[in-house]
């Protein structure tokens, strides 16, 4: 990946911005600007260089992982080495990532800075250029979808009476593994029956019952990219109103698909989906917004929802998961990743999204 480019592109748009330079703090937004894979790192960019700043476990990494930018390795705190640079390049605004610094870390960095500098509160900056995927990370996301379609097809074999959620979970885990991911993209939900009436559930010791809808969600990582994908699965047969509501579930995932495309707004995308819910008359059993971006972050922008007026860009890879959630029953949800193109949504990703009964 050119994190070169990536740099360029942040420092051409510092006067936009009406700051002489900015330092980037968030890990994931430091690894896509430098490459750099550790946990404490910061990136000061400028208008003609950049500085990429670690502490002295990681002088050896950063030496390989950031090979193209001037690094310097700190002994206890990143503030001085910053102050030191922004004295010798006359920076007088300096633009910092607001929603990564806690009060008490923006009051030590004035207190660094002095009263040559103003720090200048950004939002979003990074996470902005992030939201449009290039090649190789589309490659990267396909990449960890191919290993969650994997696992999810070894999984099906595994699921007999009596068997836990958190045994599922695990098995879950290693298969990711098997298949060829680095790690998992998140701790996997798995819920049984009534459990799957929490978006969010936890693996429990639910054991696994005849009737009983199954909820998955998990996904893998593969280069530092994640995949997000949930399946609800029926093992036997199950009640008619659950089957009814993955019906119109499954109605409602494609109409987001299908709504999706370059310039749409993430409301619009959202209420889309959520049209055949609310006809069905299950609206308000859709509890949570459509989707989110995948990349770096399981959960990034840009964002699909009810108040989201912001139009998707071209190139980003979003999630569209419509769920139905009925207490003391079950739940069903059906997510998958998609490209976002000019003609439409690309979906990634090759598991079946009917409804499967084992």
């Amino acid at each position: 990946m050119d994190h070169q480019v990536r740099r360029r592109a942040l420092a051409a748009r510092l006067d936009e911005l009406g700051i002489d330079a900015m330092l980037v703090t968030r890990l994931p937004n430091v690894r896509y600007l430098t490459g750099f894979t550790g946990s404490n790192g910061a990136a000061l960019i400028c208008r003609d260089d950049a500085v990429f700043l670690t502490d002295g476990r990681y002088t050896e990494q950063s030496r390989h992982e950031v090979p193209d930018c001037d690094r310097i390795t700190f002994a206890r705190t990143y503030r001085g080495d910053v102050a030191e640079r922004c004295a010798a390049l006359r920076i007088s605004r300096l633009g910092v990532e607001a929603d990564a610094l806690t009060i008490a870390e923006h009051s030590r960095l004035v207190e660094a800075l002095g009263p040559g500098v103003e720090p200048v509160a950004c939002e979003g900056v990074v996470e902005g250029a992030r939201a449009v995927k290039d090649d190789e990370e589309r490659a990267r996301v396909r990449a960890a979808q191919a290993v969650t379609d994997a696992a999810f097809e070894a999984v099906l074999e595994l699921f007999v009476v009596g068997v836990s959620e958190a045994r599922i979970a695990w098995e879950l885990g290693r298969l990711l593994h098997e298949a060829g991911a680095d790690d998992q993209a998140f701790a996997p939900i798995v819920a049984f029956g009534e459990n799957g009436a929490e978006p969010h559930h936890e693996p429990g010791h639910r054991a696994l019952e005849e009737g009983d809808l199954i909820t998955l969600d998990f996904g893998g990582l593969v280069g530092g990219y994640h995949a997000d994908m949930t399946r609800t699965i029926a093992f036997g047969p199950v009640a008619a109103e659950l089957a009814k509501v993955h019906d119109v579930v499954r109605q409602a995932q494609q109409a987001g698909i299908d709504a999706v495309r370059t310039g749409a707004t993430g409301a619009a995308v959202d209420e889309a989906a959520r049209t055949p819910t609310v006809e069905a008359g299950y609206g308000e059993r859709f509890v949570h917004g459509l989707g989110h971006g995948v990349g770096l972050e399981i959960h990034e922008a840009p964002w699909l929802g009810p108040a989201i007026e912001d139009p998707v860009p071209e190139g980003a890879i979003v999630t569209v998961e419509p769920g139905v959630y009925l207490p003391g029953l079950g739940g069903v949800r059906i997510e998958d990743m998609v490209e976002v193109t000019a003609d439409g949504a690309i979906v990634v990703g090759t598991s079946p999204r009917d409804l499967i009964e084992l």
